[in-house]
């Protein structure tokens, strides 16, 4: 707990709202910050008292089960209190604006906002609104920070990295990559680690845009799974597509669902992926998703974490700035 402590009293940063912006050590830094919230003993996360007295509020203004439920049960392992406001029935469905929105609920007293918002740019938005903490829960195509996060954190320890240091990790990235938040922060997360990204999928799922990225574009998964350190499968987001043609569920199954004989050539010591909600037989079998391979429910446990220590960095910021102005927050 003592490096905790020591990376919150100088961190800077009141919210997180993209991995894009951070730089590798500030990543790094997240993610030592998790480990600490870790019980080694148990190998799972412990409780704490540094936000005792202060006060989360979860907006969430898309639907949302683990991602909502993770952040909440993070404030309270911090001893915060939370309150949880949802898209439905909100102010917003009656026409308010998210900006009245946000400052409204910082002027109730509130510490730090979670926000998940439909529209990609929607946290950052919102942060420049207010002057408490705000971490980014995932908005549109945009970005989902903490998932980039704790899948990382998963990857590296499941992979004995536990400094942190990637260099000479391959990580296949398959799936939706065009409509996925998720993709985008794992991919800005890894290379700056120093892994190296390989997106796959058919063409209108990984468009060429994407080698802007630093990573290496393919449409054949049988051919790279020999290469793979680890795999992250992604759900197709029908919810998302508009415009890029969609091949049927059995055609996308057929040729870029890991199933049992596909992961027989992912080499010895590979791991096996998913952000959720898994559709079992369609990009991952069931088979595989409860294999020694998969990580799956280590990723949940390490969002925990991650999500303690973002929200303790960035509620921390706002300490470490009235202590500098000559004044502490209450």
């Amino acid at each position: 707990m003592e490096f905790a402590r020591k990376a919150a009293a100088e961190w800077e940063y009141r919210y997180i709202v993209d991995l894009e912006s951070l730089s590798p050590e500030q990543i790094r830094t997240i993610l030592r910050v998790a480990d600490s919230f870790r019980d080694k003993s148990t190998n799972s996360v412990a409780k704490s008292t540094l936000l005792r007295g202060r006060v989360v509020a979860n907006l969430f203004f898309e639907d949302s089960t683990r991602t909502r439920s993770s952040f909440e049960l993070a404030a309270q392992r911090l001893s915060a209190d939370v309150i949880n406001l949802t898209g439905k029935g909100s102010s917003v469905s009656k026409g308010e604006t998210l900006v009245d929105t946000v400052q409204n609920i910082e002027a109730m007293g509130v510490d730090a906002m979670v926000i998940r918002h439909g529209a990609s740019g929607g946290a950052r938005l919102a942060a420049h609104s207010v002057k408490c903490a705000v971490l980014n829960a995932g908005d549109g195509r945009h970005e989902h920070p903490t998932q980039g996060l704790l899948d990382t954190h998963t990857l590296a320890r499941a992979l004995g990295r536990n400094d942190y240091d990637l260099t000479g990790l391959t990580v296949g990235i398959v799936g939706d990559n065009l409509n996925s938040r998720v993709a985008r922060s794992n991919i800005h997360a890894l290379t700056k680690l120093g892994a190296r990204v390989i997106c796959v999928g058919p063409p209108t799922l990984v468009p060429s845009g994407f080698k802007a990225l630093g990573v290496e574009l393919s449409h054949d998964l049988d051919a790279v799974l020999p290469r793979l350190d680890a795999i992250n499968m992604l759900r197709i987001q029908l919810e998302r597509m508009t415009d890029a043609p969609f091949p049927s569920t059995r055609e996308y199954t057929t040729l870029f669902g890991l199933n049992e004989e596909r992961a027989a050539k992912l080499h010895e010591g590979a791991i096996v992926m998913h952000p959720g909600p898994i559709n079992r037989g369609v990009e991952l079998a069931a088979a595989v998703a409860d294999s020694d391979r998969s990580v799956i429910l280590k990723q949940v446990t390490s969002g925990l974490a991650v999500r303690m220590a973002a929200l303790y960095l960035c509620v921390s910021a706002l300490d470490n700035q009235a202590a500098r102005e000559g004044g502490r927050k209450v």
